[in-house]
């Protein structure tokens, strides 16, 4: 008998991580520290849920979620964990990427259906996904740890146990909920999504070429790479390795694998592309919000990512970044004080201004370290301590916070930046920018043979917009397509 199979055992564990116990994973049949009972992972699913989804907010298309919860009650079912209450979700953001949420939350957003070229692929990742729910990895985890990663997504993002620590993150992630895994459970969750997507009648080997498609939209956007394309696994061995586990798995259950390829493009038709223009978006260094008529500059060569609740960005060297979000309060000194009530902020400066004719409050605050239970109060240094300038709005009977946060040392050479940003606050009136459209994935049949570059330009592709087109596709410019072949475009 091993140590740990002695703790486990004999409750010796218990006494000392208090919150731990022991239970069989239902993957690998050991024994092993959990920190959450199959009620707790059910219970932080539910309560994760609602920040999701206020944060993201769900994309409305009743025959793409119809088929996601078909194929995802399928895959439950088949699963290590069929009795648990799983919940299949379409988020509304561009971005590609799929998460799980211990309990059996899973959410993929439409970038990435948008993305994929057959029901294959969809599988093979659903099946990831549904992996590090049976499997418990986020249930292996610290539970304090996994709520401050959901808080994140959830719009606390300037909660005080989770901002000091989070710029970097907000400038790689850009908030995005995205619970990293080791590179044990991102293997296991690999085979899992081999076994899971094989089972239900797909070709698992789709699932290694999806790998390819997520490889060309980091290299070209410098978009962070999703979690089941985490770093931690090279993605060259990543993709020799799950053709192996499906060519194994075929070869032990030889079976007519399903690709669908024109169905599942047929299904995708007419989604949403690249972001939704009335929730707002960055054009020329500028961010617009059409349905909430305002606009505001972007800093050169910041990054950003928008969601229903906020907009954010942050400079690519980490150190500074911004968010705008609603205030909760229906004037600046309500907004004001709840502000520095939830985010526990010592105020060291504050004055009335007006932006472009909007009453307007600043603040300049520092976040007050937290006092842990039974120890005297800690003393931060102010160099390393989170600051924060806020810039509280007035605009249309709402009031908007925009902060500009960095640590104490930066905060001098970041203020000049998160000024002009917010002194830059304005209505927007330009028409073209209202009436904005969002462009859309249409899904049309090649004319006539040629390479792809040949035929999406036929289709009414720009020359500058191929290489796009071709990661949309899987495909490359001088890959070969045969008349009547369905190829995606994008169109308004």
């Amino acid at each position: 008998m091993n140590l740990f199979t002695f703790f486990c055992r004999f409750g010796v564990l218990a006494t000392l991580f208090l919150v731990s116990a022991c239970a069989r994973n239902p993957v690998t049949g050991k024994r092993e520290i959990s920190l959450m009972s199959t009620e707790q992972e059910i219970a932080l699913g539910k309560e994760s849920h609602p920040s999701v989804v206020a944060t993201m907010g769900l994309y409305e298309n009743k025959t793409l979620q119809a088929f996601m919860n078909e194929k995802g009650k399928a895959m439950a079912k088949i699963s290590h964990r069929p009795d648990l209450p799983y919940q299949f979700y379409i988020v509304d953001s561009p971005i590609v990427n799929a998460f799980a949420v211990p309990g059996g939350y899973v959410y993929f957003t439409r970038g990435i259906l948008a993305h994929f070229n057959n029901e294959a692929e969809f599988a093979g990742v659903l099946g990831h996904e549904i992996g590090h729910i049976t499997a418990r990895h986020a249930a292996r985890s610290q539970k304090s740890q996994l709520l401050s990663t959901i808080a994140l997504i959830g719009g606390a993002v300037l909660a005080p146990q989770v901002v000091g620590q989070n710029i970097e993150a907000l400038q790689q992630g850009i908030g995005l909920l995205s619970l990293k895994y080791s590179r044990d459970h991102e293997s296991e969750s690999d085979k899992l999504g081999v076994e899971y997507s094989s089972k239900i009648g797909y070709d698992a080997n789709q699932m290694a070429d999806f790998f390819g498609t997520l490889k060309r939209i980091s290299e070209n956007s410098g978009q962070a790479v999703p979690q089941f394309m985490s770093t931690h696994p090279d993605p060259g061995n990543r993709y020799t390795r799950v053709h192996e586990l499906a060519k194994e798995y075929q070869a032990k259950n030889p079976a007519n694998y399903q690709v669908d390829r024109d169905r599942y493009l047929r299904l995708i038709n007419g989604i949403t592309y690249g972001e939704d223009p009335k929730q707002g978006f960055v054009e020329n260094g500028q961010f617009y919000h059409p349905e909430l008529r305002f606009q505001f500059p972007v800093p050169n060569g910041w990054q950003s990512q928008n969601s229903p609740s906020q907009f954010q960005m942050a400079a690519k060297d980490g150190k500074s970044a911004m968010i705008l979000m609603l205030a909760k309060g229906n004037s600046l000194d309500e907004a004001a004080q709840n502000l520095v009530k939830e985010l526990s902020l010592n105020v060291l400066e504050n004055s009335k201004t007006t932006i472009n004719g909007n009453p307007a409050y600043v603040l300049i605050s520092r976040q007050q370290q937290q006092q842990q239970q039974g120890q005297p109060q800690q003393q931060e240094d102010p160099k390393t301590a989170l600051q924060i300038g806020t810039w509280l709005i007035q605009y249309n009977n709402a009031v908007y916070a925009l902060h500009g946060l960095s640590s104490g040392a930066d905060f001098n050479n970041s203020f000049g930046t998160f000024k002009q940003v917010a002194g830059n606050f304005r209505s927007l009136t330009d028409s073209d920018k209202l009436n904005r459209k969002p462009e859309r994935v249409f899904v049309k049949a090649a004319p006539r043979d040629g390479s792809f570059r040949d035929v999406v330009t036929a289709l009414g592709m720009p020359a500058s917009r191929v290489e796009e087109a071709g990661v949309l596709n899987g495909l490359k410019a001088e890959d070969r397509v045969t008349r009547g072949t369905l190829i995606k475009i994008i169109g308004r």
